[in-house]
């Protein structure tokens, strides 16, 4: 069970907050993801650009640095972490990325600070300390390729990060996962002992393997089938898929059971993981999503339970006391 992004179903992401709730609710592991700042410190948000995740629209000594930049091949306009040094980055505090779906967690607004990898790292540590059990952190890297063109070595800082703090030799309970696979292999490379794996969209194609190689790359999807994960064999230890990935709705929004991705999978040998388990009927399938509009609760488990049914190594969710008390049942 892994707190995705801490409990963003109940605080806002990446706050120090919702990983304490996390620990709290009885996570396996916690999953930060990490983007770079301008002076190489590995910081924990969801993407590189922070206008939906931080006070930074509302800070006027910042005005200047809103800018328009091309990430992974898409446009995006707002305020970047790379151009940002630590120092500022801290002085930002977290938002709720989503408040129209999550008002109780949007009302923690502005009152926690950004947070580093090493803190992360070190509140898990303190954790399984303090409640006697082991708890594990799922690191995810985001934007290698594009971080790599404006002059960043990502698998140099995240070696450089999970050594100083202590997790690189394997006593810890590590994973690394990323969209792109070439970071991992930079990571194995480095001898970062842990789980490594390889996340797969339900559409498009890896950024880092693109620019290398146009169309002639895997799509997510080809990597999924029986011949993609064949390469995959002795490369990572598993994958974690888009649980559209797993539930295959048609056009109508319905699921007639689970796909065999987790079964080809495991004939070979690899983990299966999937994202997201939401609650909410915003990110639910048609099939069960109920009245009450996007942010009232779906029929959940009955979705949850095709999931379950798939036979999946482990679940990202958002709300853990509900992953916690359906998934282990």
């Amino acid at each position: 069970m892994i707190g995705h992004r801490g409990a963003p179903g109940y605080r806002p992401e990446h706050s120090r907050s919702s990983y304490a709730l996390a620990f709290e609710m009885g996570v396996d592991a916690v999953e930060p993801d990490v983007v770079v700042s301008k002076d190489g410190v590995l910081v924990v948000r969801h993407e590189n650009e922070i206008s939906g995740t931080t006070d930074v629209a509302t800070r006027s000594e910042f005005a200047d640095r809103h800018a328009t930049k091309y990430v992974d091949g898409a446009e995006l306009t707002g305020w970047f972490t790379e151009d940002f040094t630590w120092d500022e980055l801290s002085t930002l505090r977290c938002r709720e990325r989503i408040s129209d779906v999550r008002p109780a967690s949007a009302s923690f607004d502005d009152e926690q600070p950004v947070l580093r990898l090493r803190d992360v790292l070190d509140a898990a540590r303190d954790a399984s300390l303090e409640f006697g059990r082991e708890i594990g952190v799922v690191l995810e890297i985001k934007h290698a390729t594009y971080f790599a063109s404006i002059g960043w070595d990502v698998a140099a800082l995240v070696d450089a990060e999970l050594r100083e703090a202590g997790w690189a030799s394997g006593e810890l309970p590590l994973t690394v996962e990323s969209f792109e696979s070439t970071v991992l292999f930079a990571l194995q490379e480095r001898g970062i002992r842990g789980s490594y794996v390889y996340l797969l969209e339900d559409a498009g194609r890896p950024f880092d393997l693109f620019s290398a190689h146009g169309k002639a790359s895997l799509t997510y999807r080809q990597t999924a089938a029986p011949e993609g994960l064949d390469g995959l064999v002795g490369r990572v230890d598993g994958i974690s898929v888009d649980k559209r990935t797993i539930l295959r709705p048609d056009r109508l929004g319905r699921t007639a059971g689970p796909s065999r991705v987790v079964a080809d999978a495991h004939d070979r040998g690899l983990r299966v993981f999937t994202w997201t388990c939401r609650p909410e009927n915003r990110f639910l399938i048609g099939q069960f999503r109920t009245r009450g509009g996007p942010a009232s609760f779906g029929d959940w488990e009955s979705e949850w339970a095709v999931i379950r049914e798939a036979g999946v190594d482990g679940v990202f969710v958002d709300h853990p006391d509900l992953g916690v008390e359906f998934f282990r049942a």
